[in-house]
C-alpha cells in the first residue's frame, strides 16, 4: 500500500493536469466561438468561460475588462487564483516531483514541458498565438494521459486515473449546465444560429464532434448532445464513462490493497443510477437540478477517497 501522502500527491497531479486540459478546451472553443462562428458572442461567450472555470467572481475582482485578452491571460497565466492553466500545471509539477520515482520518465517529461510553455510568457497576444499556445498545452496533457496509459498498471497509476476521472466528471457537468441556462443571450431563440454554434463548442470542448455524427444522424439537436455528455458510456468524457471509471478504479485498488470502504460503495451506487438514468428524463424533470445534484455528488465521493485512503 502507497503511503497516503504519496497516494494524495498522484490523485491531485491527474486531477490538475485533467484541470488545465479542461481550461485550455474551454479557451481554445471561446475563442472560435468568438471569432470564427457565423456571428460572435463577444461578453457572453468570456463570461461563460469564466463561470465554467469557476473564476468568475476572482475576475471581477480583478476589474479587468471582459474582453479576449483579459479573460484568456487570466485564465492561462495569473496565478493570483486557483483557476488558471499556469497554476494548475504549477501545482501538478509541485505533486510529480514528490512522487518523481513513481512516475515514467515520459509522463514527468510532459508535465515539465507543459509547464515550460509558460516560463517566458508576459502576455497572451492575440488569436492566433493564443491558439498555439492552447495547441502546445493540449500535446503536453494528451502526452501525459498516454504515458500514463502505459506506465505499469499499479497503485500509481490507478491514483492519477482515479483523480482524472473525478475531474472529468466535474468538468463535464459543469460546462453542460452553464450551457443549458446561461451562455444563450437574450432575445436569441433556441435552435438559431447562436445557440447551435454554442452547442457545437460544446462539443468540441471536450473532442466530441466526430463522436457526434457517428452516433447521431439527425443533426445537431442540443437533446442529443445531452444524451452523449450523460448517457453514452462510449464517450470518454461523459458523466456515465467518467462514473464507471471511478467504479473500475476503485475496484482494482481494493483488490490490490484491500482499502475497500465508504468510496467504492457511494461509487457503485452513483453507477447503478447512472446506468438507469435517461436522458429524456433528465431534460423533463430539470437537467440544471440533476447537474447540480450530480457536481455536489461528486464533490461528495471525493471527501469520501480522501478519507478512504487517508490523504492529508
Amino acid at each position: 500500500m502507497l503511503l497516503s501522502r504519496t497516494a494524495s500527491s498522484l490523485y491531485w497531479l491527474g486531477r490538475y493536469i485533467e484541470r488545465a486540459d479542461f481550461i485550455v478546451r474551454i479557451v481554445e472553443a471561446t475563442v472560435r466561438l468568438d471569432v470564427l462562428s457565423s456571428r460572435p458572442a463577444g461578453e457572453v461567450a468570456w463570461s461563460s468561460a469564466l463561470t465554467v472555470t469557476e473564476t468568475d467572481a476572482d475576475f471581477a475582482e480583478s476589474g479587468a475588462a471582459m474582453t479576449q485578452t483579459q479573460v484568456v491571460k487570466f485564465l492561462t497565466l495569473d496565478t493570483s487564483h486557483p483557476g488558471s492553466v499556469l497554476h494548475c500545471l504549477s501545482r501538478a509539477r509541485d505533486n510529480a516531483r514528490a512522487v518523481r520515482t513513481a512516475l515514467s520518465r515520459d509522463a514527468w517529461t510532459a508535465i515539465n514541458r507543459a509547464w515550460m510553455i509558460f516560463e517566458n510568457h508576459a502576455g497572451v497576444g492575440g488569436t492566433s498565438a493564443t491558439l498555439n499556445m492552447v495547441e502546445a498545452v493540449k500535446n503536453e496533457t494528451r502526452g501525459f494521459e498516454g504515458a500514463v496509459h502505459r506506465m505499469l498498471r499499479n497503485q500509481a497509476t490507478w491514483f492519477v486515473r482515479l483523480g482524472q476521472a473525478i475531474e472529468r466528471a466535474d468538468n463535464t457537468a459543469r460546462l453542460l449546465d452553464v450551457k443549458y441556462h446561461i451562455l444563450l443571450p437574450e432575445g436569441e431563440k433556441v435552435g438559431g444560429v447562436v445557440d447551435r454554434d454554442q452547442w457545437t463548442t460544446i462539443l468540441q470542448t471536450v473532442s466530441a464532434v466526430t463522436a457526434y455524427r457517428w452516433l447521431y444522424s439527425d443533426g445537431l439537436r442540443a437533446a442529443n448532445v445531452i444524451d452523449l455528455l450523460v448517457t453514452r458510456k462510449e464517450m470518454p468524457r461523459s458523466l456515465a464513462a467518467s462514473v464507471e471509471e471511478v467504479v473500475d478504479i476503485l475496484g482494482d485498488l481494493a483488490r490490490h490493497t484491500g482499502a475497500h470502504g465508504e468510496a467504492d460503495r457511494m461509487a457503485r451506487m452513483r453507477e447503478a443510477r447512472t446506468t438507469r438514468t435517461r436522458s429524456s428524463e433528465v431534460i423533463a424533470s430539470g437537467l440544471h437540478q440533476y447537474l447540480r445534484s450530480f457536481i455536489d455528488e461528486n464533490a461528495q465521493l471525493h471527501g469520501a477517497i480522501g478519507r478512504q485512503f487517508r490523504f492529508g
